[in-house]
């Protein structure tokens, strides 16, 4: 069936919206790759964007036009960056180079033979110092040509006339060029910025000189990532709200953080939870946190699927509270959001879920109200929905349930949070400390040959994960809501916040085998890429190997029937028109005069992942009065809250999100819907061909995301961005499921 809204409202498409870019971005017109003026347009003119018209990405972040040198006058072409066939929305390198399968486009190049002793066109990828210069295909005069997979952070596209298919540089005339979309990131070389130009202190917050010196100072000594440099008029920003750290006027009961315990519920149980003041070491520092029952992370749940259980929960911090059950299909009532499903837990308060789980699959827990504070402070817990089937997830030894996360620290111990409203509501809180299972150091002892089932989930408010293990291989056999269609082998796992992945490890030799984070850093004010590496943990292999031998079962890649059996009704929908849209922008308002300038230098390249946060006072000093992050239908321009979508039970909708490239800022979007499952069914355009059930995707800067969204489960549901900051800046939705005919609302069917 199709959506239907409220009102019956059409759905306009992108192309009848223009989509000019920030008039004060650095020479942005001016350049031959931009992309043009409009996105979704059909000028004849810019077959980039006509290339992207019908996918809704941006075609200054997705395209590059080709250049023609004074040889090939009249010759024309353009490439498409398209993101990869696999498994995640965006495609990445182990070290966090993204990965760019790229198409180009050549119309009107002169015979070779014509411009001397040449009998093709050769196209090359060269890094912009030409220090690596790869040949990757032959070029038709008028024609499209496929040159694979690219993955520097920075390019340079070349097309040459060449003599046979032996050469390893380029030797003939050079006929069309390129730059990468992120060659276009530049150092900042303004003489106020490199002066560090003094405050304007217009804005109402503490801009004086010196601001940052003053030892009563509470944002004073907010750490800079190393080797990256910051400018003295930067660091002197502070946000308008009050400084709260956790333990403030605190004279309730505090309890030693002790490990996750594991609680095996049947159908029927009751299990207390609490969440209270714990106590925690962070390497040699003592914190205040939070914790569910004490534990970092709380207790992990352990149920079978179709299980009922009862869970009393109490209230014991200084917050009003309620528990979210993520990614489940359970009874709306009990969604646990603070002023759409119930009201908040006052502290001292309890209030009783009854939760049901419908699908095997990796769930977790956390609080919905002020989640930037709560559960970055350690509320969040797993659920392991257990399948009747015994063989769902195929042969492993063991299993280890990794829940990561980050902390940001400072001298002083945690970097304040905002009281009154959140800080950090531009970027997110990425913090400076990465933890697995509330610990700075994993460690894991296995036998030689031994297979380990990984469930990895990120409970970080704002950081992307990117997770290898050496170069081990890793299959992937599930992910929020369940197994894929057919396991696959993965280098890294890309894991945004909020998102489940499950990956089978086989650990072969003898040794050391390290859990790596690796990203690529972006020094802003430099504009530069840089490696970012953190080990999260080892995994020790011992010399006798493991029993029994599954080294047949780990290189054997299943199918999983019972998915494909699911997914037979849906299939006719996927190549339907897009049902309904949304468009994911951001508003600024009241940033300080060089900020402003700063950013709209920065907006010339909006880097389709933001890996890590680089200019952490600048975004320390974002709250919401600066910020609104915009959930937007643009068939009716209502915003967030404003929108209406109104569902049947049993409706099946195709949903396109696109994220907005005329803004001040930009980044990617995971996108949470409550209570519901979808199929992400194109990633930029590119079709997945190895679908599963998911809760949680994410958006590229620029991009776009194709979901087709089951609605099962009646209710009053969110939808929202889980970037906790950009939740607290707006970016969130309530839509309704309507009861099929009889139906008790609630219950997911």
């Amino acid at each position: 069936m199709r959506a239907r809204s409220s009102s019956r409202r059409s759905v306009v498409g992108c192309s009848a919206r223009v989509a000019a870019l920030p008039a004060a971005a650095v020479g942005l017109a001016l350049l031959p790759h931009a992309g043009g003026e409009t996105r979704g347009s059909t000028q004849a003119a810019d077959p980039c964007v006509a290339s992207a018209a019908s996918t809704d990405v941006h075609p200054d972040l997705y395209c590059m036009m080709l250049v023609p040198s004074p040889r090939a006058a009249g010759a024309t072409g353009h490439a498409e960056l398209r993101r990869p066939a696999g498994p995640f929305s965006v495609s990445a390198e182990p070290d966090g180079r993204l990965r760019y399968d790229i198409v180009l486009r050549a119309d009107g190049l002169p015979s070779p033979e014509s411009l001397g002793p040449y009998d093709r066109y050769v196209a090359w990828v060269a890094t912009p110092s030409l220090s690596r210069v790869e040949r990757r295909a032959d070029v038709p005069r008028s024609g499209s040509a496929t040159l694979g997979v690219v993955s520097f952070n920075k390019f340079l596209l070349l097309v040459t006339a060449e003599s046979g298919p032996e050469a390893t540089e380029p030797a003939g005339p050079f006929m069309l060029r390129a730059q990468s979309p992120s060659t276009r990131m530049i150092p900042a070389d303004f003489l106020e910025f490199a002066l560090g130009a003094s405050p304007e202190g217009s804005s109402g917050h503490d801009h004086a000189e010196g601001a940052g010196e003053r030892e009563d100072d509470p944002w004073r000594g907010v750490p800079m990532p190393d080797g990256v440099m910051m400018l003295p008029s930067m660091m002197e920003l502070r946000p308008g709200v009050t400084a709260w750290r956790p333990g403030s006027g605190w004279t309730g009961r505090v309890v030693d953080a002790r490990p996750r315990e594991l609680v095996r519920l049947a159908d029927g149980d009751t299990l207390a939870l609490e969440a209270v003041y714990v106590r925690r070491r962070i390497g040699d520092r003592e914190l205040f946190g939070y914790g569910f029952n004490g534990q970092i992370p709380g207790p992990l749940l352990w149920v079978s699927e179709d299980a009922t259980v009862t869970i009393d929960f109490t209230n014991s911090i200084d917050w009003p509270s309620a528990i979210h059950w993520h990614g489940l299909r359970l009874d709306n009532r009990f969604d646990g959001v603070p002023g759409v499903t119930q009201d908040p837990v006052a502290p001292g308060e309890t209030f009783r879920y009854e939760v049901r789980f419908p699908d095997p699959g990796l769930y977790w827990y956390h609080p919905h109200h002020r989640e930037d504070v709560q559960q970055d402070m350690g509320l969040a817990g797993n659920l392991m929905v257990r399948s009747t089937d015994p063989g769902y997830y195929g042969s492993a030894h063991s299993e280890e349930v990794l829940m990561l996360d980050d902390l940001l620290l400072g001298e002083h111990g945690l970097v304040p949070y905002g009281l009154e409203r959140a800080t950090h509501a531009l970027m997110g809180r990425f913090g400076n400390t990465l933890v697995v299972n509330g610990e700075t150091s994993y460690e894991l002892d296995v036998s030689r040959n031994q297979v380990v089932r990984f469930f990895f989930t990120n409970a970080s408010n704002t950081r992307t994960f990117n997770l290898s293990f050496g170069d081990l291989p890793m299959k992937l056999v599930g992910t929020d809501v369940g197994n894929y269609e057919r396991e696959a082998w993965v280098e890294n796992v890309i894991i945004a916040p909020a998102e489940r992945y499950i990956v089978h490890v086989r650990f072969p030799d003898s040794g050391v085998v390290p859990l790596i984070n690796a990203v690529q850093g972006i020094d802003h004010i430099g504009g530069r890429f840089f490696p970012e590496v953190d080990t999260l943990g080892v995994v020790r292999v011992a010399a006798a190997d493991a029993r029994p031998d599954l080294r047949g079962d780990f290189e054997a890649l299943r199918t999983h029937d019972r998915f494909a059996r699911e997914l037979e009704p849906f299939r006719p929908r996927f190549d339907d028109p897009i049902d309904l849209r949304l468009t994911l922008d951001m508003r600024a308002r009241g940033f300080p005069l060089r900020v402003e300038r700063l950013m709209q230098i920065d907006s010339a390249y909006f880097h389709p992942l933001e890996w890590s946060g680089t200019m952490p006072m600048m975004n320390l000093m974002a709250t919401p009065d600066e910020v609104s992050w915009i959930l937007r239908e643009p068939s009716t321009g209502a915003e967030n809250e404003e929108i209406e979508w109104t569902f049947r039970v049993g409706d099946v909708v195709r949903v396109r999100l696109e994220s907005e490239r005329r803004t001040l800022h930009q980044m990617h979007h995971p996108i949470h819907i409550h209570g519901q499952r979808f199929l992400v069914l194109a990633a930029n355009g590119v079709p997945n061909d190895n679908l599963a059930w998911k809760d949680t995707a994410v958006v590229p800067a620029g991009g776009s995301l194709d979901l087709l969204l089951e609605l099962s489960n009646p209710g009053r549901w969110m939808l929202h961005c889980h970037i906790a900051e950009h939740l607290e800046a707006g970016m969130k939705m309530v839509f309704t499921v309507e009861p099929n005919g009889g139906g008790e609302a609630g219950a997911a069917h």
